[in-house]
C-alpha cells in the first residue's frame, strides 16, 4: 500500500506519475517530496493523515510519500531531515513531515513511525518540491479583520477556541475563513475550523512550507501570497491560529507582525495561569482574553484575573458560548448582520 501524507495535499502526486530516485544527501532540501518505506514495530502511532485528512493505518512494508522538514515541538519531539543517517528516518508528524528525531518525549520513545528512505520524488530529472505547488497570488494588502489565537505552548487549546470562534461567528451570519499560519504540518486543525462553519480554510502548507521552522525571511516570503489569497476571498473575518507559542522557533512573532493592525482580538490559550504571565513578560503580548486549560475552573479564571488583569472564558463549557460570542462581536465592533460587516 502507498499512502500520501497530508503535506502532499497541495500536489498532484496522487494523480499524476512520477519516478523515485535516491539522491545524495548534499542534494536534499527542506520541502523535497520523498518516498519512504514503513519500518519498525507497529504501535498505536502507526497511522498517517492522508490528503483528505483521514487517519490511515499503516504497516511495515507500506510506502509513504511525505516531505523533508523540521520540527521543534516542546511537548513531543525535535528533529530534522539534516539528522538523517544511513537512510533511517522518522515520521515526525502523522501528516508526513519526515526527518530524524534528535530529542523525543519519553512518552513517545519506541512508538513513533520508523521509515527507510527509498528516494526523492522526481519528474523529468528534477526533484518535486512543495514550493512547486504553493499559492502564487498577486500581492495585495491584507486588510481583513482578524481574530488571533496564540498559545503558551502546543496543546494549549488554540484549535478548540478557534473552532468555537468559527462556529459562533458563522452562526451570527458572518463569512468566516479559518487559517493556521505557523506550526508543523497537520490538516486536522484547519479541517476542524471548516467543520465548525468556516467557508474556507488555509495553512502554511498551502504556502509551500512543511513546517514554519524556517528562516524568517523565507517564512515571510511564503506567507504573504497566502495572506493575499485570503484577502481576495472577501471574508468578513479571519480566525487565525498561530501554532505553538510566539516564543518558539516557528516564526509566531513574524506571523503576528504580518497580520499587523488587522488583529481586532487576541486570545491567549494557556496551559495554566502562571504561563500567561510568562508570555506577557517574555513576549510583551497583552491578550484580550485567556482561554485553554488555565480557565478550566472558576479558580483558574480568578487566578488569571488576579495575576494579569485579563478576563478568562472556559470555551469548552457550553454555558460559556454566549459570553464568548458576545465578547467576539464586541471586540469586532459588529452586530448580528453580515450587511453591517466592515470586512466586505
Amino acid at each position: 500500500m502507498k499512502v500520501f501524507g497530508s503535506v502532499a495535499r497541495i500536489s498532484d502526486l496522487d494523480r499524476a506519475p512520477y519516478a523515485v530516485e535516491a539522491l545524495p544527501k548534499s542534494a536534499w532540501e527542506t520541502g523535497d517530496y520523498v518516498e519512504c518505506e514503513i519500518a519498525g514495530e507497529p504501535s498505536v502511532l502507526y497511522r498517517i493523515e492522508d490528503t483528505r485528512g483521514d487517519m490511515v493505518p499503516i504497516d511495515p512494508g507500506d510506502m509513504l510519500v511525505g516531505v523533508l522538514g523540521e520540527r521543534e515541538a516542546t511537548l513531543e519531539g525535535v528533529g530534522s531531515w539534516r539528522a538523517v543517517e544511513d537512510g533511517r528516518m522518522d515520521a515526525m508528524t502523522n501528516a508526513g513531515l519526515i526527518g530524524r528525531f534528535t530529542s523525543l518525549s519519553q512518552y513517545l520513545t519506541g512508538i513513533t513511525v520508523a521509515l527507510e528512505y527509498r528516494g526523492h520524488v522526481v519528474r523529468h530529472g528534477e526533484k518535486v518540491r512543495m514550493q512547486d505547488f504553493a499559492l502564487n497570488e498577486e500581492e495585495r494588502e491584507f486588510a481583513t479583520p482578524t481574530i488571533l489565537l496564540v498559545g503558551t505552548s502546543m496543546s494549549a487549546g488554540k484549535t478548540t477556541s478557534g473552532k468555537l470562534a468559527c462556529k459562533v461567528l458563522s452562526e451570527a451570519g458572518f463569512h468566516v475563513i479559518g487559517a493556521k499560519l505557523t506550526g508543523a504540518g497537520r490538516y486536522r486543525d484547519i479541517l476542524g475550523f471548516k467543520a465548525s462553519g468556516a467557508v474556507a480554510v488555509y495553512d502554511f502548507v498551502d504556502a509551500g512550507l512543511p513546517s514554519t521552522v524556517t528562516p524568517e525571511d523565507e517564512f515571510r516570503s511564503a506567507i504573504r501570497p497566502l495572506l493575499s489569497h485570503i484577502q481576495s476571498r472577501g471574508a468578513d473575518v479571519v480566525v487565525v491560529e498561530a501554532g505553538a507559542s510566539p516564543l518558539e522557533p516557528y516564526n509566531g512573532g513574524a506571523a503576528i507582525d504580518e497580520l499587523g493592525e488587522n488583529v481586532r482580538c487576541t486570545i491567549l490559550c494557556a496551559s495554566d495561569p502562571y504561563s500567561v504571565v510568562g508570555v506577557q513578560t517574555a513576549f510583551g503580548l497583552q491578550p484580550d482574553l485567556v482561554a485553554g486549560p488555565a480557565t478550566n475552573t472558576s479558580a483558574g479564571i480568578a487566578l488569571v484575573k488576579k495575576l494579569t488583569g485579563v478576563t478568562g472564558i472556559n470555551v469548552v463549557d457550553p454555558d460559556s458560548e454566549e459570553a464568548f460570542r458576545s465578547f467576539l462581536l464586541e471586540r469586532l465592533g459588529w452586530r448580528e448582520s453580515p450587511s453591517l460587516s466592515v470586512g466586505n
